[in-house]
């Protein structure tokens, strides 16, 4: 027992050291959206309203894994998805909590549909640009 509280104890203080924080899908699910409408592009879209857990993270480093959907590789648009292609927020089986907009340096890895991968980053909380995800990870590295 005392060995194990030791590990959970090295575990917290060296992800802290780093300043980052592994985050799953349940915590980016602490958001509520309405409707709102846009005359710039005259259709409704989701507005979302942002929870306190998730407020918190806002342009924190985070560490979350899924399943990376590619969407347009030659720019590079990336999303990382709690769910696979079949069942993805794109395809109606989720909510717009359920993906991530990765902004990938330009010597990234190659990626397969539906990879599971693990990325790290900075968060950022968007509910104003309906032309990007409400989660965007910036600086979004490959976790070896």
């Amino acid at each position: 027992m005392h060995k194990i509280i030791s590990i959970v104890l090295f575990t917290c203080l060296v992800g802290t050291a780093f300043g980052q924080t592994r985050i799953n899908w349940d915590i980016l699910s602490d958001v509520t959206f309405t409707d709102k409408y846009s005359e710039e592009v005259q259709a409704y879209y989701y507005f979302p309203a942002f929870g306190p857990s998730v407020l918190a993270l806002n342009k924190k480093e985070v560490i979350i894994k899924g399943y990376v959907l590619e969407i347009d590789r030659g720019n590079d648009v990336y999303i990382l998805s709690a769910n696979p292609f079949a069942a993805c927020f794109f395809c109606g089986g989720a909510g717009p909590e359920s993906i991530v907009e990765l902004k990938l340096d330009k010597n990234h890895p190659d990626f397969e549909m539906d990879e599971i991968v693990t990325f790290k980053g900075r968060l950022k909380l968007n509910a104003v640009d309906i032309y990007q995800c409400n989660y965007i990870l910036e600086s979004a590295q490959v976790v070896e």
